[in-house]
């Protein structure tokens, strides 16, 4: 698929609506996971668990979903991923007792992988590189409408019935995303060839991972710095807000301006990366979420925590799809899907580390030397990236 050819309105419905309406599912069941394990009998910290094991999961089968791609394709990936997702949700809607519920949880973890995965690699393929970032970009952008989306439409359900009823907006997601990828052309023919094609690039991912073992080590650790910050904004905030005072409403309404604030600005994040360069996004992405969290130990008013929540919320929107960005630069054509399944892992180890640091810090130490710790790292992975992006960029 040529520069020519290519168009991101053209592609927008194939391409980025089956995110769209699984994120939504996502969405409406991410509030209520801990909610519905509370309902079937789990203690407070045990249902505190059950928000956590979706992302382990998640992050043992990313590299797993690399290869499924690979190996059947960006649509079929799809179509599958959505089908289990639906049967997952539908697993949980349902669930009995603690253990349906946790197993189908778990099942959550792989599809979204191979979800993401899909069209991210379609996106590296098909997309010239003067587009690549919006295109990431937007396809990030499109994910967190959906997870914003999502809690509204579950909420009247939530409300009636229990905070079960919420998987099923998943279910209908999963469905309408599968249904939506199959009735879609095959939009991964025109980026890989033929099927035999295909099948002559397939490449194990050791190889892989050997070949380009010097961008993993370089721009994959930067990439793992701005996964850290990213989580523990989430889990900093919330705890230092109920430090100084403020109430749970206060600080909802703080990560719903935050929220918003990130939604608008996925596009000109994409646009400044694909003009300027990657570095003028990934640093101040850093910079700004290091910043945030280093100020927000001083702050004692919702004015002041409000104030470092924007903060971090404006270098966590400029970084919408910086990371799928950097992976699609950096990934292979042999070899693509497996590339970022890797990619992908790096990721997922900063964000899943973040509840760990802040926990393991905060215990020893207190919330807020949690908070100014994980600044000092982000600033740090910003001056990492400085030092090895630019020996990255497509232009070279």
């Amino acid at each position: 698929m040529g520069d020519a050819e290519f168009s991101l309105r053209r592609i927008a419905v194939p391409a980025f609506g089956p995110t769209a309406l699984w994120s939504v599912g996502i969405g409406a069941v991410l509030p209520v996971i801990a909610l519905s394990a509370r309902d079937l009998g789990a203690s407070v910290s045990v249902a505190a668990l059950f928000v956590g094991i979706g992302t382990v999961s998640e992050l043992v089968s990313a590299v797993p979903a690399g290869v499924v791609v690979d190996r059947l394709g960006e649509r079929r990936a799809l179509v599958l991923a959505g089908l289990a997702d639906a049967a997952a949700s539908l697993l949980a809607l349902l669930a009995p007792s603690l253990w349906v519920l946790a197993l189908a949880v778990v099942l959550t973890g792989p599809t979204g992988a191979v979800f993401l995965l899909a069209r991210q690699s379609f996106l590296t393929a098909a997309a010239p590189v003067h587009l690549r970032a919006r295109a990431m970009s937007t396809l990030g952008g499109v994910a967190r409408i959906g997870l914003f989306v999502g809690p509204f439409i579950g909420a009247p359900l939530v409300a009636v019935f229990s905070p079960q009823a919420a998987f099923g907006v998943a279910v209908a997601g999963g469905l309408a995303a599968a249904a939506l990828a199959a009735a879609s052309p095959d939009l991964g023919a025109h980026a890989h060839g033929s099927g035999a094609e295909a099948r002559a690039e397939r490449v194990p991912v050791r190889e892989v991972a050997r070949r380009h073992r010097a961008v993993l080590l370089t721009v994959g650790v930067g990439v793992l710095a701005i996964g850290l910050a990213r989580s523990s904004r989430v889990v900093v905030v919330p705890l230092w807000a109920e430090h100084v005072g403020l109430t749970a409403a206060q600080t909802s309404l703080v990560f719903g301006v935050a929220g918003l604030v990130e939604v608008l600005l996925f596009y000109p994040a994409g646009s400044l990366m694909d003009r300027r360069g990657r570095i003028w996004v990934a640093l101040p992405v850093t910079v700004l979420l290091g910043i945030g969290l280093l100020v927000l130990p001083l702050t004692s008013t919702l004015l002041a925590v409000g104030a470092a929540a924007v903060v971090m919320a404006v270098g966590n929107g400029l970084g919408s799809g910086i990371v799928m960005t950097l992976g699609a630069d950096a990934a292979p054509e042999q070899g693509r899907a497996p590339f970022l399944g890797l990619w992908r892992l790096l990721s997922l180890v900063g964000h899943n580390g973040a509840s760990i640091v802040v926990g393991a810090l905060a215990a020893v130490a207190s919330i807020g030397a949690a908070s100014v710790t994980v600044g000092v790292l982000t600033v740090a992975g910003g001056a990492w990236l400085l030092r090895w992006l630019p020996r990255y960029e497509p232009e070279r």
